[in-house]
């Protein structure tokens, strides 16, 4: 298992413990600071919800380094905030009135991201809160934290790193396991290697039967040129030519907006 690179969650610990043992003195669950990237709301680019509304949630810091990642701006810096201010901020995007459940706020959709979510303590306390408030909470997750302590509520979008992705194997096989029909599993591809592995796990593991959704995402050429793209017509005659039950997912908020544009 890695550590977490640069600022985020190891800061945060250290800062966490360099106060008082005492119980006495420990503040509340939704009084500890977790480090956040921004808040934002947009539509819902990728997997089985495409399209929706959603208040997204992206935390700061992650311990891959993935070759083709394009939130690598979420690896450092990030604000401070408590559970509580999270939460104040979504029911703000998301219009959520006074008292009122967020199932029947204007967006009831949410989605915690990064960086890597997992590697933040207060991932649970606040993945509670929103729960028990009424959202839709999901959470994209590289796959190589266990995602079993998670609230049974949360839908999990869970990655599985392909050869040529700089980090491969790393996914964690008890994530295996925590998977339920809610969830879904994803593979973001660059090229032709990476999807014969992706078919080989599916396959291996019959995922298509353990979750709501298998994810075969192309690679988004990166705009500066650091990267290429992976055609998604040839992604989809693969996908064609081995009848694979998986869904071809493209990034559409990179279609709306310039590729480039961040808290989209």
């Amino acid at each position: 298992m890695r550590l977490p690179i640069g600022y985020g969650p190891e800061k945060l610990e250290a800062e966490r413990r360099a106060g008082s043992n005492s119980k006495e003195q420990q503040p509340a669950a939704n009084s500890i600071v977790m480090v956040i990237t921004e808040i934002f709301k947009s539509i819902q680019g990728e997997g089985t919800r495409a399209g929706l509304p959603c208040i997204f949630v992206r935390l700061t810091g992650c311990n891959l380094r993935c070759t083709w990642c394009d939130t690598a701006y979420a690896f450092h810096g990030g604000q401070k905030m408590t559970v509580e201010e999270v939460l104040a901020r979504v029911d703000e995007l998301a219009g959520r009135g006074a008292g009122k459940q967020a199932s029947d706020a204007a967006v009831p959709l949410v989605e915690l991201t990064g960086g890597e979510p997992l590697l933040q303590e207060q991932i649970y306390p606040l993945a509670e809160s929103l729960v028990s408030a009424g959202y839709t909470v999901m959470i994209e997750t590289s796959g190589e934290r266990f995602i079993g302590r998670l609230p049974k509520e949360v839908i999990k979008i869970v990655d599985v790193k392909c050869p040529d992705s700089g980090e491969p194997d790393t996914f964690d096989a008890n994530n295996l396991a925590a998977l339920t029909e809610n969830d879904e599993v994803k593979f973001v591809l660059s090229t032709q290697r990476d999807y014969e592995f992706a078919r080989e796990f599916t396959r291996q593991h019959r995922l298509a039967r353990r979750v709501r959704g298998v994810l075969f995402s192309p690679v988004f050429e990166d705009p500066e040129g650091k990267w290429p793209g992976l055609e998604p017509r040839l992604l989809a005659e693969w996908i064609l030519a081995d009848g694979l039950p998986v869904r071809l997912g493209l990034q559409l908020h990179k279609f709306i907006w310039d590729p480039a544009t961040k808290g989209v």
